[in-house]
């Protein structure tokens, strides 16, 4: 868990995820300067969702980030904590099976999906280490995990760059375009005390988690994780 998490109860959260629904989206454009929109497109790549196949996208807000998966003709449930973003994404893409869902304790059978993934959720979860076992639970033998993920810049001036706009530069910027800038103070330092790539890895890992990499994505700002339920 990171300090920040440890800081807000689950409720919380979900009710500050609750009060950004409505311009969720246009934020995470403005603020990742449209970056967020090439690192769902490497999630999409590397999820590698085929026909027929069962994708839960854990942490999937308004069910934009599920569309990708959807596209390729699997089977995709979007999941998510907060209803005020379930809400939200009923009236965008009401065809979409959202659903409402604890990532620490899933409301799915065990060994469901083919691949199971979450981008820019898990560090909100209140325990990160229950969330991971939660996703090797749902995920049948063979199945893949993708975890996308605010990370680390690995090149120590561009880091120190990067942290000085998430905590000066970020939250005027959310103040001109989130309907809750607040939260944007409270995601800027969760960010900040988020576990390195390595660390990430070994939470992967200790879950059960088998062949487990990573790989940097703008510079390490994001990290994407992948891993594989044994057979």
């Amino acid at each position: 868990m990171t300090r920040a998490t440890l800081d807000k109860q689950p409720h919380d959260v979900a009710s500050m995820f609750d009060r950004v629904a409505a311009n969720y989206d246009l934020t995470n454009d403005v603020l990742s300067l449209f970056q967020d929109r090439r690192w769902r497109k490497e999630v999409a790549r590397a999820v590698d969702a085929r026909p027929g196949q069962k994708v839960l996208d854990l942490a999937a807000g308004t069910g934009t980030s599920s569309l990708p998966f959807a596209e390729t003709g699997a089977y995709v449930v979007p999941c998510d904590f907060s209803l005020g973003m379930l809400q939200e994404g009923k009236k965008r893409h009401a065809w979409l099976p959202l659903t409402a869902g604890d990532a620490m304790n899933l409301p799915f059978r065990d060994g469901v999906f083919d691949a199971v993934t979450i981008s820019f959720g898990l560090r909100n979860v209140h325990d990160t280490d229950a969330a991971l076992r939660e996703l090797y639970r749902v995920t049948k033998p063979g199945g893949r995990v993708v975890i996308c993920e605010f990370s680390h810049p690995t090149w120590e001036p561009f880091r120190k760059v990067y942290e000085e706009y998430l905590m000066r530069a970020l939250p005027p910027v959310a103040r001109a375009v989130s309907s809750n800038p607040e939260a944007y103070v409270y995601l800027a330092e969760s960010i900040q005390t988020w576990p390195g790539q390595r660390e990430l890895a070994a939470l992967l890992q200790k879950a059960g988690w088998s062949k487990v990499a990573w790989r940097n994505l703008s510079g390490g700002i994001v990290a994407l994780h992948r891993g594989v339920k044994a057979l």
